[in-house]
């Protein structure tokens, strides 16, 4: 009778209450995916016990610990805007010993979470938050949100070479999506152009123009969705004001997004 009533116990929990990893994410302890993470490395405990699998849902009256660390209630969600320069790492740990974004920010700012990533090498606008699930929400492609760039490319390109990155192309294997393209001004043997892509992958403007005949030496996002990089300087963050967060992001709050 016992054994009966803890595996209903257990069946109640598993149906009730949220997936720990979105409670973990909204909390801001990281992503769905690095909370999941998290748990398959044994680094979060429920009321006492490791937990070993993602697959479990959790409610206010469990106790929940990553590191040892008491997870409380998820607080505001907040968004930054964050001028990255290049030598930084977007990792919150990096198995090179590189300095990493995370490290230069202010300590007042506590854990937040990137929403996307930029490459070691590139620069301008990354977007912050201590809210998981939006960080999930704003990176998918279909939120439909256009990430732009200048970006300063060394090679000759003609426009049908341009044409074929506005359809989209494969290269290494890769299936890239459309890209919007156009040529800024020339200096040297150097291109600045405008390019905004709706998808983002690893490296995807840099491996595109190789597949082209060209090397970027230098890339700056400037937008992300609604967000500019405007007159941030380099290393400064600032809050976006709370009415800017509701206006534009306030649907995937609300779990409508």
């Amino acid at each position: 009778m016992r054994e009966a009533q803890k595996g209903q116990a257990l069946a109640d929990q598993q149906h009730s209450g949220e997936r720990i990893a979105k409670v973990l994410a909204r909390a801001g302890v990281a992503s769905r995916r690095g909370a999941e993470q998290l748990i398959l490395d044994g680094r979060v405990t429920i009321n006492g016990k490791i937990l070993k699998s993602p697959a479990l849902n959790v409610t206010a009256r469990d106790k929940i610990t990553v590191d040892g660390k008491p997870v409380g209630e998820p607080e505001k969600t907040r968004l930054w805007r964050y001028h990255k320069t290049t030598g930084l790492v977007t990792s919150h740990k990096d198995p090179e010993g590189r300095d990493t974004v995370f490290q230069k920010l202010p300590k007042e700012l506590g854990r937040v979470i990137s929403i996307g990533r930029l490459d070691l090498n590139s620069e301008g606008l990354l977007l912050l938050t201590n809210n998981g699930e939006l960080s999930r929400a704003l990176e998918l492609p279909s939120t439909g949100w256009a990430r732009r760039y200048r970006v300063r490319a060394f090679g000759r390109v003609t426009e049908a070479e341009l044409d074929k990155l506005r359809k989209g192309i494969t290269a290494e294997g890769v299936k890239y999506g459309p890209m919007e393209v156009e040529i800024e001004r020339e200096q040297g043997g150097n291109k600045w152009m405008n390019v905004s892509l709706r998808e983002g992958k690893n490296r995807e403007i840099r491996n595109v123009f190789a597949a082209v005949g060209m090397t970027v030496n230098r890339l700056i996002r400037i937008s992300y969705g609604p967000f500019q990089l405007g007159s941030l300087q380099p290393g400064e963050v600032k809050p976006v004001p709370e009415r800017v967060l509701q206006d534009q992001c306030g649907h995937f709050l609300s779990g409508k997004g």
